[in-house]
This record gives C-alpha cells, sequence and structure tokens, in this order.
C-alpha cells in the first residue's frame, strides 16, 4: 500500500534553533519513515507580513539554511521532499479557488489572525487581504500534495480546521477530490528562551542555533536566566520553571545526572557554574552529530540546492495532478488546447 501523505512545513526564516527541533523536526525525525512527506518552504506565507525588497532577497538563503539545519539534524533528503512555495505555481491557483469557498466573517473570527498582525506591528484596518487569507492559503499548501495528516504546532490547530471546512466543502459541492486531513499536535510544547522570556525566538536574542558551534553554546548557556531569587550556591534554588532544568530534561540524556544537579539544587548545595557547565557539556553532545552531518553536506558544493530543486520538480508533478483533478471535478475544462 502507498504511504500516506504528510504536508508540513516552515516560513523562510532562515537558520533553526532548539526550539525549532523540540517543536517540530523531531516529529519529522519520526514521521519521514511512516509517511510520504512533503516539506513547504513556505515564502508566500511570509509576504503576509513581510513584504519588503530586502526580506524577499534574504529568502533564497534563508531557504538553504533552514533545509541544511533539518539535514543536518538528520532528515534523510532520500525520505522526503522539500519544495519551495513560490516554485510552484499551482498553490495560486489552488488559493483562488478556495478562496470561493470560506466567508470573511470566518476568517475574522480566528484569533491568531489577530495575533499575528499584533506581532507584526500592523493596525488591523491595515490588514492585507492576504494575512486575511493566510489559512486559506494554507489550506492551499495542504491540499495540493492532497495530503492526509498536518503536523502543525498548537496555535495553527484552528487554522487546519479551515482546510477541513474547505475540503469537505470542495468534495460536497464538485465531488470527491481531497481527503479531509487530520491534525497532529505534538505533544511537547514550545522551549523557553535562554533568558526566561516566553518561547525561544531569534528575533528576541534568546536562542542556542542548531549550527552554534561550542564556544557559543558555552558562552550562551553562562548567560542563562535561573532562579532570580537564588544570589549564593548556599541558598536552596528553585527547580520547577528554570529554564536551566527545563533544557537538561530536554537534552541531557543522564537522568541520573540530571536528579542530582536538581535535587543538590533545591537544597542548596551546587551552584549554577556547575549545573551551566554540564548542561552546555550536553547540549554539546547533542548537537555534535549534527555538526558532523553539516560538515558533510557543505562540503558538497550546490548539494543543498540539488535536494531543492529536485523537490520543486517532484512537488510541481504533483501539484499538476492535484489541479487537473480539481478543474475536471468543478467542469473547468473547456474551451482549452
Amino acid at each position: 500500500m502507498a504511504k500516506k501523505r504528510i504536508l508540513t512545513g516552515d516560513r523562510s526564516t532562515g537558520k533553526l534553533h532548539l526550539g525549532h527541533y523540540v517543536g517540530s523536526i523531531a516529529n519529522r525525525l519520526r514521521l519521514q519513515d511512516e509517511y510520504q512527506c512533503f516539506f513547504i518552504i513556505a515564502d508566500l506565507h511570509m509576504l503576509t507580513t513581510k513584504q519588503r525588497r530586502e526580506d524577499i532577497e534574504a529568502a533564497p538563503q534563508n531557504i538553504r539554511d533552514q533545509v541544511l539545519d533539518q539535514l543536518a539534524a538528520g532528515i534523510d533528503p532520500n525520505k522526503v521532499t522539500y519544495y519551495v512555495q513560490s516554485a510552484v505555481k499551482e498553490v495560486y491557483q489552488l488559493n483562488l479557488i478556495f478562496e470561493m469557498l470560506v466567508t470573511v466573517p470566518r476568517l475574522t473570527r480566528l484569533p491568531s489572525i489577530k495575533d499575528m498582525a499584533r506581532a507584526a506591528l500592523i493596525e488591523e484596518e491595515q490588514m492585507p487581504f492576504g494575512l486575511l487569507g493566510y489559512p486559506v492559503l494554507q489550506a492551499a499548501d495542504i491540499l495540493l500534495p492532497r495530503a492526509n495528516l498536518v503536523p502543525v504546532g498548537k496555535d495553527n490547530e484552528a487554522h487546519v480546521e479551515i482546510t477541513r471546512e474547505i475540503a469537505r466543502r470542495f468534495n460536497h459541492q464538485y465531488g470527491e477530490v481531497f481527503p479531509v486531513p487530520d491534525v497532529m499536535v505534538p505533544e511537547v510544547g514550545t522551549l523557553v528562551g535562554i533568558d526566561g522570556q516566553g518561547k525561544m525566538s531569534k528575533s528576541l536574542n534568546n536562542a542556542i542555533l542548531l549550527s552554534d558551534d561550542a564556544k557559543t553554546v558555552e558562552q550562551k548557556v553562562r548567560g542563562m536566566y535561573t532562579d532570580p531569587n537564588r544570589v549564593r550556591a548556599d541558598i536552596p534554588g528553585k527547580v520547577e520553571g528554570n529554564p536551566v532544568f527545563i533544557y537538561h530534561d530536554a537534552f541531557n540524556p543522564n537522568v541520573e545526572e540530571v536528579n542530582d544537579l536538581k535535587e543538590r539544587y533545591r537544597q542548596g548545595k551546587v551552584g549554577d557554574v556547575e549545573v551551566k557547565r554540564k548542561l552546555a557539556a550536553a547540549i554539546n553532545a547533542f548537537l555534535e552529530p549534527m555538526r558532523e552531518r553539516r560538515a558533510q553536506y557543505l562540503a558538497q558544493p550546490g548539494f543543498i540546492d540539488d535536494v531543492i530543486l529536485s523537490g520543486n520538480r517532484c512537488m510541481r508533478e504533483v501539484a499538476a495532478e492535484t489541479v487537473r483533478m480539481v478543474e475536471e471535478a468543478m467542469g473547468l475544462t473547456y474551451l482549452r488546447d
């Protein structure tokens, strides 16, 4: 039997960090053997909040960095299809058709759209139509490869429900073309930033990148936020909610060591220096295989571009088949050469 299909991906924002690994990459590593995976680099979605020429000019390198980071993390380029959203023109076609199948009030009820506008410092009365239609374009992304499953973060779960509604409406109105995709929300949540202020983000400068070298990791870990009430090593500290121990739980496989550090921390019998030194060692051990794979890929000039271009060609074939099925179902086949 043919494998079921997955569609997931990222906006073209460049290098990835440990939060991306926890939130999505670890899940993709598990799924790449079970499903036919399509990983989109959503550069058109970037335009909903970033339309400057310099943002667009930065996209090619950002895309290369994202793909390289994921391959370095262990994604097998022979098992998945990476493609650039704007390189598959059928997405524009499907997006237009889907815009006819959803109402404006349905889209305005999504709180995430207003949240995205606020994050981009866009006043509601100046919201671009494309940002309001973000979930419709996302539906085109998901249904273009006729995906059966969509792994997303909790904040995008409501968007996928729009996709499910559009798929049902199209199938009811024109005939069965699209599977109604299921949603997968990973159990692991977001990773707090090293400053303890919200989730890890490059824009907040509180991230450890997957491409950071060992010295950079050590430097960032030394500056990590801990228990602010613990001004000396002999003062009992709080472990729960402490970013240093959140990272130990996520990236230090030595459970015995972690439990010992937690116990001594609560008793005021270990200093932050030791706790952070062991955390830096654990994170560097976690990242070292990625550094080795990264070096192997970088030693092959043009390899990353070949992975992306090959994925673009593969996705265009799938997309052309989907659009043909849509046009035939709708009857949009008249007066054609």
